[in-house]
Formats: C-alpha cells, sequence, structure tokens
C-alpha cells in the first residue's frame, strides 16, 4: 500500500518537530535560569519525591539541633549554680569549723559568722531558684514561682518528672536537676534529705547561742557529695549534647548536599546542551521556512 504524503502534512510534521525543539530549549533555558534541575514535580516525580523526604528530615534535623542547643544551655546554668553551691557550702563548712572553737570566741566574733552564715544560705536559694526562660532548673516540670520558697523552703518539684530534650527520632536527654536531691527538702536533721537550708538555720542558732555546730560538718559533707555527683552527671549529659549538636550539623550538612544533587542543576552541562538545543531549534527554523513556503495552487488562488 501507497502511503501518500501531501504539503499539508509535510507542513504540521515540520511545524510538531519545531514545537517540540522549542519546548525543549525554553526546559533547558529555566533550568539554567533558577539553577534547579527540578521546578515541578512532572520534570522528574521520583527525584521530587526523595527530595520531599530529604526535606523532611531536613526539618527534623533542625529541629533537633534547636533542642540541643536549648538542652545545653538548661545545663550549663545548671552547672554554674552547681559549682556556685560547691564553693558556697566549701565557705559554709569553714565557717562551722571555725564556729567550733567555742572556748576562743567572743558574741561579736559568734555573731559575724552566724551573719555570714545568713548570707550564704541566701545566695544558695538564689542558687536553687535558678531559672532559664522563665522554667526553674531545678524543679522538673513545675509551673510554680519558686523550685524552693524562700520562706518554708518547700520544694515544689514535681517526683519522677522531668524536662527532656529530643535529639534524634530515638534519643532523649534530661536537662533539667533533681533540686530535691541536690538541695534536700526535709527539715528533720536525722534524715538523710535533710534540706541545707534548714541546715544553715539550725548550724546560725547553735553559733549564736554560744553552741557547737561541730557535728554539722558530716552533713555538710554529704550534702557536698551530692553537689559534686549531681554535677558529674550534668557533665556527661553536657557531653551527650554536644556529641549530637555535633552530629545533626554534620546530617544537616550531608541532607543539603543530597538534595541540591537531586534538584540543583550540573551547569556546565546544562550550557552545552542548551547551546545544542539552539543549533537544533535553528536548523528546525529553516527547515521549517522552506516547508511553508506557499505552493504554485496556493499562488495563483
Amino acid at each position: 500500500m501507497i502511503h501518500r504524503t501531501t504539503h499539508m502534512a509535510t507542513q504540521r510534521t515540520s511545524l510538531a518537530n519545531m514545537q517540540k525543539n522549542l519546548a525543549a530549549m525554553a526546559a533547558l533555558q529555566e533550568q539554567a535560569s533558577s539553577g534547579r534541575r527540578i521546578n515541578k514535580v512532572s520534570d522528574d516525580p521520583s527525584g521530587a519525591a526523595d527530595a520531599l523526604s530529604l526535606r523532611r528530615e531536613q526539618t527534623a534535623t533542625a529541629q533537633h539541633a534547636r533542642n540541643a542547643q536549648d538542652g545545653q544551655s538548661w545545663l550549663n546554668l545548671a552547672d554554674s549554680a552547681l559549682t556556685s553551691t560547691s564553693s558556697l557550702l566549701r565557705r559554709a563548712r569553714d565557717l562551722v569549723v571555725q564556729g567550733s572553737n567555742t572556748g576562743t570566741m567572743n558574741g561579736e566574733a559568734r555573731e559575724a559568722i552566724a551573719a555570714e552564715l545568713e548570707g550564704i544560705k541566701e545566695v544558695l536559694l538564689d542558687q536553687a531558684n535558678t531559672t532559664y526562660l522563665g522554667r526553674h532548673i531545678f524543679a522538673g516540670t513545675s509551673g510554680a514561682d519558686y523550685a524552693f520558697d524562700p520562706t518554708t523552703y518547700t520544694y515544689s518539684g514535681v517526683p519522677a518528672a522531668s524536662v527532656e530534650r529530643r535529639t534524634s527520632d530515638t534519643s532523649t536527654v534530661r536537662v533539667d536537676t533533681d533540686g530535691a536531691e541536690v538541695f534536700g527538702t526535709s527539715t528533720d536533721p536525722a534524715s538523710p534529705d535533710y534540706s541545707v537550708f534548714a541546715l544553715i538555720d539550725d548550724v546560725t542558732t547553735t553559733i549564736r547561742s554560744g553552741g557547737n555546730p561541730q557535728s554539722a560538718l558530716n552533713q555538710i559533707d554529704d550534702r557536698l557529695t551530692k553537689v559534686w555527683n549531681a554535677s558529674a552527671t550534668v557533665g556527661a549529659r553536657s557531653n551527650q549534647l554536644e556529641r549530637a549538636a555535633s552530629f545533626t550539623q554534620y546530617k544537616s550538612e550531608t541532607l543539603k548536599n543530597d538534595i541540591a544533587g537531586i534538584e540543583n542543576v550540573d551547569f556546565a552541562q546544562t550550557i552545552i546542551e542548551l547551546k545544542l538545543q539552539e543549533v537544533a531549534y535553528t536548523s528546525s527554523l529553516n527547515a521549517t521556512s522552506r516547508v511553508l513556503q506557499p505552493s504554485l495552487l496556493e499562488y495563483l488562488r
């Protein structure tokens, strides 16, 4: 069977090929001007899906990085407060040792020691009520005005509750510090949880009355040990958050490069392809201009 090729069919075919070349050149021009290989989902459905998945992971990683930074701020404040508390307790211990020399001290000397101890207690209360963004770092999830009431020394923290920051899909780090463990909550001198504030009050009263406060040394030492243990725990958590922050930074850069590898164009290759496509389009224009010339019959009409 013989297929008849008409002048009109040739025109349609030439115009279609020219439009195809123009569309290809326009697509390459868009990629070159935007710097992106995928400007809409239809450009590469599979690549677009991969890029969206990576962007979701990138968003989660950015949040984990912010969590780690926030957690480090909590722990830095806790470390500073615990360091100050340790220094204050050591000074209080020295004063207790001085106050134990009852035979060589007069009333003025005892009053001076008692007054300094009271000042130490006030600063300890300030440290125990340290806040970060309105939250008490030693009271966990409590929303009370104080971690420790300045008058009654009542602890407002919620037992077994903790403030945590998520650093990955599977890991969290506790960023608050148990104030009850560090400073104590009991007013009973025989309790292992004897409050450091009540302890200093009792020592101050004993010194002012001319008594010997030496028995409080062991209790101060016990409290110092708990402060040091808390400091060690805070240090370990800080190291954990530093490692998490370092990993999230590395992961963020990796995801950024992966997304760029999917979405961005290779400029050198794109420019070469664009130049080749321009040559092809120019050639199609020349060829089509010849095909679209009017025939003798169309001229006679």
